[in-house]
């Protein structure tokens, strides 16, 4: 017989009992609902202990639900993977840690998570502009084409080095500037980590949902005005994942 458990996946403010249908984590069908405690409640679904594999599928079901939840609750979002071997130890959960999860949830009411990821478009465009704006970097580079073979190794890792360093301002120079305006209109902002020479900032924004429509124009105006310059990726609004997330401790 296949041992049941309890899989969390976020809190919500809610006294009476909800369902939000078939759609748990799994692939069985198992009904998502809720377990309250004093206005306090968690989402979960039945999950077997025993056989559960960890999977970007698996994880993908975990944030759907959390987004379906979102449609109608202020949530705050559960560590991927958290399992209760009852209803019993998730309503002990509330209780203990009632009021540190109260206030998480007033801090986050009609809150919700964009992401903005910015990209250049011509690296060796902005390479070029490198090496003009920066006198030892052109003095490197023609060394390098002056230097005989032996000397031509050394005279690439020292302007490599160079040029690392000084994309990295670059990128934190321009980043920054792309990110001066949406600051403004944020509740708080987390900057992730890059990837790739080409990605100037990946950053997530806390939004007063009452904000929602001036963040977009102004996403809008900064991919008009550098719109051949970089790429932007925008998404959400999201469950606040980059603010927020519920680890609970065995």
């Amino acid at each position: 017989m296949v041992e049941e458990g309890k899989y969390l996946y976020c809190l919500i403010e809610a006294s009476d009992t909800r369902n939000f249908g078939p759609i748990g984590i799994g692939g069985r069908g198992d009904e998502v609902s809720t377990i309250s405690y004093q206005g306090l409640s968690a989402v979960i679904s039945s999950v077997p202990l025993n056989k559960y594999v960890v999977s970007r599928e698996t994880m993908t079901r975990h944030e759907k639900v959390i987004e379906e939840v979102m449609k109608d609750c202020t949530v705050l979002p559960v560590r991927f993977y958290t399992v209760a071997p009852s209803v019993d130890e998730i309503r002990t959960l509330l209780k203990k840690r009632y009021t540190e999860f109260r206030n998480l949830l007033r801090y986050l009411d009609n809150r919700v998570e964009l992401g903005l990821k910015a990209l250049w478009t011509d690296m060796e465009a902005i390479f070029r502009e490198i090496v003009k704006e920066d006198g030892e970097a052109r003095a490197l580079q023609e060394k390098m084409a002056r230097a005989s073979p032996k000397q031509a190794d050394a005279a690439k890792r020292a302007l490599n080095a160079r040029m690392k360093a000084l994309l990295e301002e670059k990128k934190a120079q321009e980043g920054e500037g792309l990110i001066a305006p949406l600051r403004r209109i944020s509740v708080d902002v987390r900057l992730n980590k890059t990837h790739g020479d080409d990605m100037i900032c990946n950053a997530a924004f806390l939004i007063d949902r009452r904000w929602e429509r001036e963040f977009d124009s102004q996403v809008d105006e900064l991919m008009a005005a550098h719109g051949n310059r970089v790429k932007f990726i925008y998404v959400g609004p999201a469950p606040p994942y980059s603010f927020v997330n519920v680890v609970v401790k065995e």
